[in-house]
């Protein structure tokens, strides 16, 4: 056979005849009739995309590649598995039919499946239910039959104006709903392809209005039931666009119906006639809220429960209740806990007015013999119960069809209402500390917990949430970490064909899409069941390890996806291994005709490309999954270790939708599962290294979210854009269809994984974190005899009284124990198998961090001193240990580069550079280097060794003082002898207070006389706020131009002119530098990265930064939208604790005065892995802080004034003003913030023949004769969208000037901290981890020339202007040091060394951390468009050869320049053909919150 296989393959010396004994055992005949020995043909991409109408595609791409398993695991190895070798054509199995749901629960008399019981009611003749009652502790009313009109219009299928009624509920409910739904109907998908369904996005809530509208106005929702009675039928008709479809007398019949039966119609009518017959201008109508009758046996209230009439200014009695006033133009929302709530917007489900949810319904106590933990019912149990089916109760609900699909999403808002309610109500509110830090023996005996550690937010367990999601993600890489690499992905598609879901809406003349319910329910059987053959019948070879998802796709069906890891015996590395499981290929319709119908139904991708071009699979004019494949003869695996399924020439074809398909658009599947499940179910082997990124992303990604444009809705349903709609509503939340709202109100898992994965935290010795509140006593807190125990410390305890212990590490030991948290001690464990997973720390915790990487190896240590023991002897600290034990670099490369450097200048300058490895925290033994090097970096002086060395160490430690670091942080390394701090007492707020007043307040006259109007009124309001220190927090904004930093420096120097504290910050480094005394927002605050929702600063009580808070007056913040907004929320929980001895403790920000600055216009925060919703809800104006600001605008371009080129005024205004609408999303308008717009001729560059040679001449013209030029250099930048674009543009530019160039490669390893150690990486090479990339770390290899100009990529020392987006000018190279002079800014000329460092992206797109050491620096002739915020650039050629992605990307592009003239733009298609027009994305619902 031709086929290369990876080296593992080779190695493997796999025999499958050989892996088992004789004996083991095989499947038998009641599992399947044996497994057949599939042939199959595989592809490099998943999908699962079917062409059957009723199955939509929810099609996944991905690349597999090969992994490796230990060979030495735990698991038994004698349980092998085999299959025989049957044909494929051998695959006798039948379709699992369910059955039908005819089993009543005894409590509610609910029909059910008997595959839903309870797992304690298995196996008995009267099975248990929780889905409906709750196994009998739900008790409600059941509801009545409807009146004769509704039944017939209903459950008539003959008569024309019943089958009219059925078609279109929605709107005939519509016309009579009391109030308005708050939703959008979202219709893209009802495209043919899958079935019609009903998907919502929007913030659902529900609106109620005046009795009267307001002169002028036309009657909506109630008025319609008050106000013009006399043409009540037309009235209502014309609310909802006089739709063709609506019958007149339907309306009208409907409308006496529900006069008649409908309680809250009756008190309508009430209102109306009193209006009419009095002329009381106070009268309101209260809809009542509280009932007095049992929720459990009653749902029907009188007119008199529901609503009554009052006049004047009357106590509502209760706060959920409403008070309709006569006439006005604000609606009432309806809360979520209104009896009436749902009776309200759906009176033709609800005719008699009955209840809905109810606040305070009891449930009922059974004989079960653990006692409840809450005795009261939720809007879930009361859904669950309510959309049951049962004999004695009316279906009008069930049978409502699209009206029924509305009201499961209405439901669903309403539970998750209440879900964040009582998260918000009960979310513990604790402070921490460290046990060392309360245990110090200088606190009062009296001092209260307020006063000590800091706050903390306990996080809460929130399904679906972002922190949720990452957390599966990485208990998903801790399953890859202990088992391997995922050896199959399965993909399980609902099929609404199902026979049991046409059977069941067949009777009642229903679509399957009429019955969500029984799709979830239906789905969640099969999937289990699948599950079940997986994972315990075995049927793919015994299973270790599996992760699952269910999702749902746009068109509404539930899908899931399967990761499943085997053992060692059933894996199938080897092509004929993978022909055993998985076909690519239509059978042959004589030999077995169920299969190949069933292959033709669900598993042929397509068709598409030039037969079908509207196929969603195709984008820019190709199949996005590769369709068609090629013809394979044999299933192999490339050198990449990608797999191509075998798919022959055997003329086999199908016909779909009249073009004729043959095995190239197979999708790759089982044919016993196929065959069983007759559902989409797409199999692929991925035991390889590669697919691993991908897979896990995808199994974990969260939910459908979407932001989406409201335009005007025509009468026939249709959305039309037109250019009167200027102004539009945006909606942003996630998608939710009905199928996913039965699936989470059935309280269904959307997860699952097994073995189960717990975290597994450590601290140092006296490190322990201690949580208490803050009215305790600290002496009380510490008098707890658990105060001192740990899960940590713990196991060391167990280590000295279990044998068996002492040969497992820290996350062995979790296989074999369990942890009792109630007598804190662990425990032999007795069943089950759970996998450790030690939280990552970054290696700026120093010991922490080594401590770390030593648990991953030390097997039952019994104090932190086992830990530290290595080669016979108790190492000084982890650090040292981590050395000895080989997980460290010997620093050699440290020393070489000081030695290198010494010729190059003083000892100042080589000082810096020792300084700038220390910050770094990648040298691994710095007292080693400093030994080695220490004569290097001192000053050639006149004194004694002892004394050389000591000025050294003071010279060095300034340097660190300088950075708010010190020498005492790293244990291993001198400390000078008698230095002093030069200031006795809070080193940061003398370093605050350290200005000279009188110059500062020369520089405020001078700041304060240049004032325009517009920033004076600005300056003194805030300076009011200041003045009468009441607190505020404001948002300045203002685009590129228009005064911002100006305004900073006024303010800053009119405070320090009088002593006081202003911190300035900023979000990046680069912007930091701009600032008078700037820094990072994370740097001064200590934000915690990442920074989730429930993070505070890490500031504690009573130390030098809580007391610099304290007395600080202001805080400004620069470039604020960049950040994420739980950074402000972590700043203002920090500042409400620090503030709380002064009563400030409930004041926004402690009650500080806070400047927020910015422009929304430009590029918002980062978010890995983000939708457009995602990055509109990290935004500042999504926090709660938003509600505090008042927001300032600076409108006036100051550059207009100070223009520094011959460009005239006009042009300079025309010019920002065009800026201004490609940053608002206002050019080719309409549109919903995605649009191509077309750019002005003269800005582009048209006539090229090579597009990359012609953006570089006009950046840089006369190249070669100015590249070592820093002035020519330093105002110029090409920016392009992606970083591939640049690296091309960079190489280019690099080969094209003179010089010698100098190639640097990294050197990468996986990180030990970071995952158990497993044999699966060894097939990780050097090679592969070089060809990594991912944002944040530099490329393998960086190319470099005297002369290059380069950006760093870490803040490396902001007091001197080494920032992450510092631009500099190569001057020297050296092996292991670079020299380089910053090019612009404060501090242009300046000379820093940069050494080599160890790098780890903050988000790893892998089950591995991947720690790269190389120079933290990226080549900058060219740069991508988020890297160019910030900087400031006289020309810039922009080169969009792929166009934009994100929110303000060409804005930020185009306002780097400050004239015309300075900017010049090239587009071209694939051809490379000159275009004029490209994207722009505007996200224009971040602007709302401007006003």
């Amino acid at each position: 056979m031709s086929v290369k296989l990876l080296n593992y393959f080779a190695n493997e010396n796999h025999d499958p005849s050989s892996s088992s004994t004789p004996n083991s055992p095989v499947h038998d005949a009641s599992t399947f009739n044996s497994v057949p020995n599939f042939n199959i043909a595989m592809h490099n991409s998943v999908d699962d995309t079917s062409t059957d109408d009723s199955i939509s595609d929810s099609s996944c791409e991905f690349n597999v590649a090969d992994g490796n398993y230990d060979s030495s695991s735990s698991l038994d190895g004698d349980e092998a598995f085999q299959y025989n070798s049957s044909s494929i054509d051998s695959c006798n199995i039948d379709y699992s039919d369910i059955g039908d749901p005819t089993v009543e629960c005894t409590h509610c008399g609910a029909l059910m499946w008997y595959q839903e019981k309870t797992k304690k009611g298995k196996n008995c003749s009267v099975p248990k239910f929780q889905l409906c009652c709750g196994n009998g502790k739900v008790v409600l009313p059941l509801l009545k039959t409807p009146p004769l009109l509704l039944r017939r219009l209903l459950f008539d299928n003959s008569e024309s104006e019943s089958i009219n009624y059925q078609q279109y509920c929605r709107l005939y409910n519509m016309i009579f709903a009391f109030t308005s739904s708050g939703m959008k109907v979202d219709n893209r998908f009802q495209d043919g392809r899958g079935p019609p369904n009903l998907r919502i996005h929007g913030q659902v809530c529900h609106r109620i209005g005046s009795m009267l509208p307001l002169p002028g106005e036309s009657p909506k929702f109630a008025q319609l039931y008050i106000f013009d009675t006399d043409n009540e039928v037309q009235n209502r008709i014309e609310a909802i666009g006089n739709n063709p479809y609506i019958i007149p007398d339907t309306v009208k019949r409907l409308k006496l119906m529900l006069d008649k039966f409908n309680t809250h119609a009756k008190s309508f009518r009430m209102a109306a006639d009193r209006l009419k017959n009095c002329s009381l201008p106070d009268l309101k109508l209260k809809l009542i809220s509280d009932r007095s009758t049992d929720g459990r046996i009653y749902n029907h209230p009188t007119v008199s429960e529901v609503a009554a009439l009052i006049v004047g200014d009357v106590d509502t009695g209760h706060k959920r209740d409403i008070l309709l006033e006569r006439q006005s133009g604000q609606l009432k929302r309806i809360s979520e806990f209104h009896p009436s709530y749902l009776s309200y917007p759906y009176p033709l489900l609800f005719p008699y007015g009955e209840d809905g949810f109810r606040v305070g319904v009891l449930l009922r106590e059974t004989n079960s013999k653990k006692p409840m933990k809450r005795n009261k019912l939720t809007i879930r149990e009361w859904l669950a119960f309510r959309i049951q089916s049962r004999n004695n109760e009316a279906q009008t609900l069930l049978l409502s069809r699209r009206l029924f699909q509305q009201f499961l999403v209405d439901g669903f808002t309403m539970m998750e209402s209440q879900r964040l309610n009582y998260i918000r109500k009960h979310q513990k509110r604790l402070r921490v500390s460290k046990y060392g830090n309360l245990n110090d023996g200088e606190q009062n005996a009296n001092t209260q917990g307020s006063n000590k550690g800091k706050r903390v937010v306990l996080p809460s367990t929130y399904v679906g949430s972002r922190r949720f999601m990452e957390q599966l993600y990485f208990d998903g890489m801790a399953i890859c970490s202990h088992f391997g690499f995922p050896d199959l992905f399965i993909t399980f598609t609902c099929n609404p064909n199902w026979p049991e879901i046409q059977r069941l809406v067949a009777k009642n003349n229903l679509n399957s899409q009429d019955r969500p319910d029984i799709i979830s329910r239906v789905f969640k059987i099969k999937f289990d069941e699948l599950l079940c053959d997986l994972t315990k019948k075995h049927v793919l070879g015994r299973v270790v390890a599996y992760i699952y998802t269910i999702e749902f796709q746009k068109r509404g069906l539930p899908h899931s996806h399967i990761l499943l890891f085997l053992h060692p015996s059933s894996k199938y590395p080897t092509p004929d291994d993978i022909d055993k499981i998985i076909s690519a290929e239509i059978p042959t319709e004589q030999d077995d005709k169920p299969l190949y119908d069933l292959v033709k139904t669900h598993m042929i991708h397509g068709p598409c490309g030039i037969a079908n071009r509207s196929s969603p699979c195709m984008k820019d004019g190709k199949c996005s999954k590769y369709f068609p494949k090629k013809f394979q003869p044999q299933t192999i695996v490339d050198q990449d270790g990608y797999p191509m399924y075998r798919r022959r020439e055997t003329g086999n074809t199908v016909m779909k939708k009249q073009v004729q398909l043959d095995n190239r658009y197979v999708v790759p599947y089982n044919p016993y599962l196929l065959k069983k499940y007759q559902a989409h179910v797409n199999m692929e082997w991925c035991n390889q290294s590669t697919s691993i990124k991908y897979l896990f992303k995808y199994i974990n990604k969260g939910y459908d979210r979407i932001t989406a444009a409201v335009v005007q809705t025509e009468s026939d349903g249709t959305s039309v854009i037109r250019n009167v709609d200027e102004i539009k509503q945006y909606l942003d939340c996630r998608y939710v269809s009905p199928s996913e709202a039965c699936w989470r109100l059935f309280s269904f898992p959307i997860h699952g994984r097994s073995p189960a994965v717990e975290r597994l935290y450590f601290h140092l010795e006296g490190d322990n974190s201690v949580y208490y509140t803050d009215y305790e006593l600290i002496d009380e807190v510490l008098d707890k005899p658990s105060v001192k125990e740990s899960m940590f410390t713990a196991w060391m305890e167990a280590n000295k009284i279990y044998f068996e212990a002492q040969n497992l590490t820290y996350s062995q030991f979790l296989t074999k124990f369990v942890y009792d948290r109630r007598y804190r001690r662990w425990r032999p464990r007795k069943r089950g198998h759970t996998i450790g997973r030690l939280i990552w720390v970054p290696p700026s915790t120093g010991e922490l961090y080594y401590l770390r990487m030593m648990l991953t190896v030390v097997k039952g240590p019994t104090c932190y001193e086992d830990i530290k023991f290595v080669d016979g002897k108790v190492q000084d600290s982890f650090r040292d240990a981590c050395f000895h034990m080989g997980f460290l670099n010997d620093d050699s490369e440290y020393v070489a580069a000081i030695n290198e450097a010494k010729d190059w200048g003083s000892g100042h300058f080589l000082r810096k550079l020792f300084v700038t490895m220390l910050l770094s925290g990648t040298v691994n033994r710095p007292r080693h280097v400093w030994e080695q090097t220490w004569r290097t970096l001192s000053d050639e002086l006149q004194l004694s060794d002892t004394e050389l060395k000591n000025l050294t160490l003071i010279e060095i430690e300034n340097m660190m003082q300088s950075n708010r670091r010190s020498l005492h942080e790293f244990t291993c390394m001198p400390y000078p002898d008698s230095y002093v701090t030069k200031h006795v007492g809070n080193r940061l707020i003398y370093d605050e207070l350290d200005y000279n007043a009188e110059n500062e307040q020369k520089n405020f006259e001078e700041l304060f006389h240049a004032l325009t109007d517009e920033q004076l009124a600005i300056y003194h309001t805030i300076m009011d706020a200041v003045n009468k220190k009441r607190g505020g927090v404001f948002f300045l904004h203002g685009y590129g131009g228009t005064g911002k930093t100006f305004m900073w420096r006024t303010l800053s120097s009119a405070l320090r002119s009088q002593k006081k504290i202003v911190l300035t910050v900023a979000s990046s480094g680069i912007a930091s530098l701009l600032l008078p005394g700037g820094r990072t927002a994370h740097s001064k605050f200590k934000i915690p990265v990442p920074t989730l929702d429930n993070s505070t600063c890490n500031i504690d009580k009573d130390t030098d930064h809580s007391q610099l808070l304290e007395a600080t007056d202001v805080i400004i913040w620069d470039e604020a939208p960049m950040s994420h907004r739980h950074c402000f929320e972590a700043l203002d929980k920090t500042l409400k604790d620090v503030m709380s001895k002064k009563g400030f403790q409930n004041a926004i920000f402690g009650g500080k005065v806070v400047v927020f600055g910015g422009d929304f216009r430009q590029i918002l925060p980062v978010v890995p892995r983000a939708s457009r919703s995602d990055i509109v809800h990290a935004s500042i104006s999504s926090s709660y802080v938003w509600e505090y600001c008042q927001v300032l605008k600076l409108t006036k371009n100051m550059r207009l004034r100070h223009g520094r080129d011959n460009t005239s005024f006009d042009e300079l205004a025309k010019f920002s003003k065009w800026i201004l609408q490609v940053g608002d999303g206002k050019i080719s308008e309409p549109n919903d913030g995605l649009v191509d717009i077309e750019i002005p001729k003269e800005l582009l560059i048209s006539n090229f023949e090579d597009p990359i040679r012609a953006i570089v001449d006009y950046t840089y013209p006369n190249l070669l004769e100015k590249f070592q030029d820093v002035t020519f250099l330093q105002g110029k930048a090409i920016l392009a969208s992606t970083i591939e674009v640049v690296d091309r543009i960079n190489h280019y530019i690099l080969d094209l000037i003179p010089g010698e160039e100098k190639e640097y490669l990294s050197f990468d390893s996986i990180d030990r901290t970071d995952t158990t150690y497993n044999e699966s990486y060894e097939v990780l090479t050097p090679e592969f981890l070089s060809k990594l990339r991912t944002s944040g770390i530099p490329n393998h290899k960086i190319k470099l020339k005297v002369g290059t100009p380069i950006m760093l990529m870490r803040n490396l020392d902001q007091v001197d202007g080494l920032c992450n987006g510092t631009r500099l000018i190569v001057t020297r190279l050296a092996n292991h040091v670079i020299e380089a002079k910053i090019m612009s800014g404060k501090n242009i000329g300046k000379i820093f060394y940069i050494p080599r460092m160890s790098m780890s992206p903050s988000d790893s797109p892998w089950p591995f951390k991947l720690i790269r050491r190389q120079f933290p620096i990226i080549v900058s002739y060219a740069m991508t468009i988020n890297k160019s915020q910030g900087q400031s650039l006289d020309s810039v050629g922009l080169y969009l050869p792929t166009p934009v992605f994100s929110h303000g990307q060409l804005y930020v592009a185009i306002s780097r320049v400050k004239s015309k003239s300075g900017l010049k733009i090239l587009i071209h298609d694939k051809d490379n053909s000159p275009c004029s027009t490209t994207t722009n994305v505007v996200y224009k619902e971040v602007f709302e919150a401007l006003g």
